[in-house]
């Protein structure tokens, strides 16, 4: 089996933005249960921006793929968090270069003049507050879709 193409799909690569807490409801859905390793996660303290490669679950995709009976997809997706001014993170080992993290949800934790807070909520009760000038996030797919390697859509108990 091939790994799929978004022409497959007859899709495009995803690319989204957002600056208000409605607009990252959306980003959440979308990286829930994305995966990476603690090794692709960056802080650029000079450009103010906190970076992941991620491997996204592409819920955009589930339906159609139970459809036509074929396999679930990940892709390669860059989250990126523009403007940030600190960077904690909580319930996770930055020294264990082994560690697998699961992105449950992104949230936003207004604070005044347009500032706040960004927070990556993490499997296992681990955390990654990013205090930010303002809301500046994106989303931005950098492959072509592949064959989840577990075959199986993420359950949530529903």
């Amino acid at each position: 089996m091939s790994d799929a193409t978004f022409q497959d799909g007859a899709e495009r690569a995803v690319t989204l933005t957002a600056a208000d807490a409605e607009d990252l409801q959306v980003l959440s859905a979308m990286v829930q249960d994305a995966v990476l390793p603690i090794t692709e996660m960056t802080w650029e303290s000079g450009r103010r921006r906190f970076a992941m490669l991620i491997n996204r679950f592409r819920w955009e995709d589930r339906d159609a793929a139970e459809r036509r009976g074929r396999a679930y997809e990940r892709v390669q997706s860059l989250l990126l968090v523009d403007d940030v001014l600190k960077v904690a993170t909580q319930g996770i080992d930055r020294d264990d270069k082994d560690t697998v993290l699961s992105i449950l949800a992104l949230t936003f934790e207004p604070g005044e003049d347009g500032t706040g807070r960004v927070v990556l909520v993490l499997a296992g009760d681990g955390a990654v507050a990013l205090d930010v000038e303002c809301l500046n996030v994106t989303l931005r797919d950098v492959t072509r879709p592949y064959v989840a390697p577990s075959g199986q859509a993420p359950s949530h108990g529903d």
